[in-house]
């Protein structure tokens, strides 16, 4: 879907950025790499698996859901995580 995407110069939106949303799967934040990554950056679980979509591709437009606005700060600080090659890795496992 992605390289379509890509292909076509048209915006990716990956529906429940968290995986919130699908009964019976893991959310992103609860996997042990993204919250060893979280932990070393210093930023939150979500934070990190926003950032992680965000660096798949330009045309990635996230659509997190919120709370309150403290949440809705937390979501926009994740544009501002920088994933390095050693976080990439470890959230490649």
């Amino acid at each position: 879907m992605l390289q379509v995407c890509r292909e076509r110069d048209i915006a990716w939106v990956p529906y429940f950025p968290l995986g919130s949303g699908i009964a019976g799967l893991p959310k992103v934040t609860d996997l042990p790499e993204v919250q060893e990554v979280a932990a070393r950056l210093r930023v939150t679980p979500a934070q990190v698996g926003l950032a992680w979509l965000l660096s798949r591709s330009p045309q990635t437009m996230l659509i997190p859901g919120t709370r309150d606005l403290a949440h809705l700060e937390e979501n926009l600080a994740a544009g501002e995580v920088i994933l390095d090659q050693e976080s990439l890795t470890t959230l490649a496992q």
